[in-house]
Parts: structure tokens; C-alpha cells; sequence
């Protein structure tokens, strides 16, 4: 048998042949398939519309695009789609790609990313974590509803899961929220939403 070494894709591979497709990122050249599911997609759309209640409300001006790529380092082929991205619209005219494709490059336009927690969480709690807090991400949100992130991560017993990382210099301290908790966001602080709000129906 011959060993055929997966393809590696540079981030405009990547955006030229998938840009528009919200299955996959790329990291470290790698196709990545983000695994979406109908409750995944619930749970994402659910917080979304929470989200955009409480900026609306604060009258901030920020926006959730309906797509988005992140590029946080630009000599590494890495290109992130989160769930939900908050940009922040006062700080786009600096960013070289946006006018003529949706991806971000600079940290100081995004205000908030969201990931809902997938079968490949190692990614959401470990990587991304490091990532979004070197790109200088202010808050990330980490919404495992199933509780299918490691004991290391969401303790034990295993249970559904807020996690909001703020950053506090280059790191992100981190606070967990589980079912019937308010969360606490200082990025929205009018924020009204518990766990319980997001989850699907069924």
C-alpha cells in the first residue's frame, strides 16, 4: 500500500475553493471538516440572535456577518470560520481583504468569537484558546451543550458547559457556566442568557 500524503492548501487555496463553504477551515495548510450538525446549528443561531439583541440594545457598532474567515497569522496557512463573530464595523476600514472578500486579518476588528463545541472539541479548548488570545480577541465563548469537551476541561461529572474566556493580557481567564447559571459577559454586560436558552428543543 502507498502512502499518499494529504494535499496542504496556502489560506488562498483555502478561500478561493471553499470561502463559501461553512463545512470547513483550514488549519496548518489541512482541510479541516467542522462536522455541522442541525442541533450544532440551533445552538449557534439561538446565541446569535441573543448576541445581536444585547449590542443592539447597547446601542454599539457592531455586527454579526452572516460569513466569516479569520486569518490570525499571516505566515501560517490558517484560516478559522467560528460560530458567531462579532466585528466591530468602526474598524474595518483597516482591514486589507474586507472590501472585496469576507476574511479578517487584524484582531482588533473582531470584539467576540463564539465556537459550539463539536465531536473535534480539542480544537475549541485547547488551539483555538491559544489562538484567539494571541490575535488579541477580547472574549471567546466556548458553548458545549453536550458536555463532550475532556474531563480536563469541563470537569467531572461530564456535564453541558459555558465557557467565557476574557482576556487579561496575552492569556484568557476563563469562567464556566453550567445549566440554570446566569452568564456573565464584560463585553455585554446587558446580556441576559443562560445555557438554558440555547438549547435545541428536541
Amino acid at each position: 500500500m502507498t502512502y499518499t500524503p494529504t494535499q496542504t492548501l496556502t489560506v488562498d487555496q483555502f478561500i478561493t475553493q471553499y470561502g463559501d463553504d461553512a463545512r470547513y477551515e483550514l488549519a496548518d495548510g489541512e482541510l479541516i471538516d467542522m462536522e455541522p450538525t442541525g442541533p450544532h446549528e440551533t445552538v449557534g443561531g439561538k446565541l446569535a440572535t441573543h448576541i445581536g439583541m444585547a449590542i443592539t440594545q447597547a446601542n454599539h457598532p457592531w455586527f454579526i456577518p452572516r460569513t466569516c474567515l479569520i486569518q490570525p497569522f499571516a505566515d501560517i496557512a490558517t484560516a478559522r470560520r467560528p460560530d458567531v463573530v462579532v466585528l466591530d464595523e468602526t474598524a474595518l476600514a483597516n482591514e486589507p481583504l474586507w472590501q472585496r472578500q469576507p476574511v479578517i486579518t487584524l484582531g482588533h476588528s473582531i470584539k467576540l468569537v463564539v465556537e459550539v463545541v463539536s465531536s473535534n472539541w480539542e480544537t475549541d479548548y485547547a488551539r483555538k484558546v491559544e489562538e484567539y488570545a494571541l490575535f488579541g480577541i477580547p472574549e471567546y465563548w466556548i458553548v458545549d451543550y453536550r458536555g463532550l469537551g475532556g474531563v480536563a476541561f469541563i470537569g467531572k461529572p461530564k456535564q453541558p458547559t459555558f465557557t467565557v474566556c476574557q482576556l487579561e493580557g496575552d492569556e484568557y481567564n476563563q469562567r464556566q457556566y453550567r445549566l440554570g447559571a446566569a452568564i456573565s459577559s464584560a463585553l455585554l454586560p446587558n446580556l441576559q442568557l443562560r445555557l438554558d436558552d440555547i438549547l435545541p428543543l428536541y
